[in-house]
């Protein structure tokens, strides 16, 4: 009797690599994994679309051992986002904790996984100093919709204004400088213009939105983030919140 060797089952798939950067059209097999997204420029029409692996879910799923081929070019770089709160905001928010609070859950409504602070000075903490340090030089600042608004963190406080046709979006999609939502086209910071805290107009840390009281605002149509106009506290004004230090983004599209 011949013994005939018959090869079992493939088994189980290894465990990821490591992310890297390439460039150059790359040809990636996939196993079927789910809730997975790239972020990539396809080579079919040259635009940055997150693609998911398991658009074929449907296809596969009869077969789980096959594998999605797509052909595409990476672009995974760090970033960092800044967004609007999804409505404005009086002066009064609770102190720096509450803002940052409205920030965390907004972010986390929508699913993004980074650490989101208000882009705003604290009776703690300067707005310049919010972003890691590791963060500031080399990793650039991203609306809503991963479109470039500054160069890096630090250019925002050296006269730097927002690239032309970009704009602000809130975690809900909408673009604050046409939207209703936000009548008066203004932003709070509590800053100076190289982003100190102004003890003096910052509405009492934050906590209190009364008429009396004034907090230092930038009119964003400017597209610069701290320009130095005093505003009354109670009046309602955009909040940006800001990816304090760069993760990975896993969001679905």
């Amino acid at each position: 009797i011949t013994a005939i060797s018959i090869p079992g089952p493939p088994g189980p798939p290894g465990a990821p690599g490591l992310p890297g950067h390439s460039s150059g059209d790359v040809v990636f097999f996939l196993p079927l994994l789910h809730n997975v997204q790239i972020y990539c420029v396809d080579n079919f029409n040259n635009q940055k679309n997150p693609l998911l692996c398991c658009f074929l879910k449907n296809l596969v799923s009869q077969n789980p051992l096959n594998l999605c081929e797509y052909s595409l070019r990476c672009d995974l770089f760090p970033q960092l986002h800044l967004i609007a709160l999804n409505s404005p905001q009086k002066g009064g928010m609770r102190g720096i904790s509450g803002a940052d609070f409205l920030c965390f859950s907004q972010a986390q409504a929508i699913g993004m996984k980074g650490t989101f602070r208000a882009f705003l000075s604290s009776k703690l903490e300067d707005l310049n100093s919010i972003v890691y340090s590791s963060n500031r030089e080399n990793v650039p600042i991203v609306n809503l919709k991963d479109e470039v608004l500054f160069d890096n963190w630090n250019r925002i406080f050296s006269d730097s204004r927002m690239r032309d046709n970009v704009s602000i979006y809130s975690f809900d999609g909408k673009d604050v400088l046409q939207d209703d939502t936000w009548p008066e086209k203004m932003m709070w910071h509590g800053s100076t213009s190289r982003g100190q805290r102004n003890v003096d107009s910052y509405c009492e840390a934050w906590r209190v939105g009364e008429r009396a009281l004034t907090g230092m605002a930038s009119p964003l149509q400017s597209r610069s983030l701290l320009q130095q106009s005093s505003s009354s506290c109670s009046s309602s004004y955009i909040v940006l919140c800001v990816e304090n230090s760069y993760i990975h983004d896993n969001r679905q599209r």
